[in-house]
């Protein structure tokens, strides 16, 4: 009898990573996939990212508005609450035999919230990791806390989830999910990337994007203008912003980067999302990756060009040497700049070897969905010895 199995998307990023497994899941002969759908994808504001996975074939089960209509604290715990709602109602319909979710975003941690009720077991993508500038922080632990299966990125992250109390045989290194796409997508060439967004790229370019610390008080602003100030000194220089997600103080840096764009729209470009292919492909002729996003850390160092990790959002990741991080101010910025574009540290970042896989977690995934034991709703705490 075909198992059920419900994929939770709510944003363009991490509908790019979880594509393969979506595409594989979705043609196994034994599973039934339900796709369920929220978050920013439904928001014309962040660019109504579900026409991508329509474009893509893939038959959305439901759609869960989150009602995102601001980035106050007051507004996302209004989405949070509206989101909980939708997938109680959803997951009574569905009864799927487990729910997969990837990451640590607030919607993410409601659709678990839902399925933990309902009594729905839960596997968990990316978990045990750090990021001590975010609210996702806790919401990502607690997702561990309420899942059944995990599969993590690295080995220290699976020893992290097996120190939050979760049963060594039901956690899984498998690698980072984005690093799949990388091996096995056909990338632009130049020529195709500049058509494809419209834009020239020149002697130097940069891809930014910067989110918010969403544990810091207004911060943003501040932050983001002494960025735009050390990108600014920069020449023959093409500039391409994508614009951040639904976080606090998100709509903060989106309003900056619209005057900056409009301002020096001979050098600047902005999209709500360049979507999974054209953002992998623009990696081939970046210089340097800027801001406060975990794909600068996992997927960007494939290929092998220099991260800036501005502040503290990413904090408490595994980093490779390709990183460079700066405190979020314009001379340390301009510093890290600097360095990103030296022989010397380029060289030394040739032979990078990634510390998050190497591109085979659909397969691993999928592998243990066909062998193990699936797991039951009731759990024991493991203790450490």
């Amino acid at each position: 009898m075909k198992k059920t199995i419900a994929i939770v998307t709510g944003t363009r990023a991490e509908y790019g990573l979880l594509k393969p497994l979506i595409k594989a899941i979705h043609e196994a002969d034994n599973f039934n996939l339900q796709l369920l759908v929220t978050g920013m994808h439904l928001s014309e504001k962040y660019g109504n990212t579900i026409n991508e996975i329509e474009a893509d074939g893939f038959p959305i089960t439901s759609k869960i508005d989150s009602h995102l209509d601001g980035d106050s604290d007051i507004a996302i715990s209004n989405a949070v609450a509206d989101t909980i709602k939708g997938f109680a109602q959803v997951l009574n319909q569905l009864n799927p035999d487990l729910m997969m979710v990837l990451g640590d975003r607030s919607e993410i941690f409601a659709a678990a919230t839902a399925a933990t009720i309902k009594g729905v077991p839960i596997a968990h993508i990316h978990g045990g990791e750090t990021t001590e500038g975010a609210y996702d922080e806790a919401f990502r632990h607690g997702i561990t806390k309420m899942s059944h299966w995990h599969f993590t990125s690295t080995e220290v992250y699976k020893n992290r989830v097996i120190q939050l109390g979760e049963q060594p045989q039901r956690v899984f290194n498998v690698g980072a999910i984005g690093l799949d796409s990388i091996a096995k997508l056909q990338l632009l060439s130049k020529t195709e990337f500049e058509s494809a967004i419209n834009f020239k790229l020149n002697k130097r370019n940069v891809l930014i994007t910067f989110h918010p610390v969403t544990l810091e008080h207004n911060t943003s602003q501040t932050q983001f203008a002494a960025l735009l100030s050390a990108l600014d000194q920069l020449e023959e220089v093409t500039l391409i912003f994508t614009k951040p997600n639904s976080d606090k103080d998100g709509a903060i840096i989106r309003s900056q980067i619209d005057v900056y764009v409009a301002d020096h729209a001979h050098k600047a470009i902005a999209f709500d999302s360049l979507g999974q292919k054209r953002y992998l492909s623009a990696l081939q002729f970046m210089d340097v990756v800027v801001g406060k996003s975990s794909s600068g850390i996992i997927e960007v160092p494939l290929f092998k060009i220099p991260t800036i990790n501005i502040g503290d959002r990413q904090k408490g990741r595994l980093m490779p040497k390709s990183i460079i991080n700066c405190l979020p101010k314009e001379t340390d910025i301009k510093n890290a700049l600097n360095k990103a574009f030296t022989t010397e540290f380029l060289e030394s970042i040739t032979d990078l070897k990634s510390d998050y896989g190497t591109g085979t977690a659909t397969n691993q995934i999928m592998a243990i969905l066909n062998s193990e034991p699936w797991p039951q709703i009731k759990k024991s705490f493991f203790d450490l010895n």
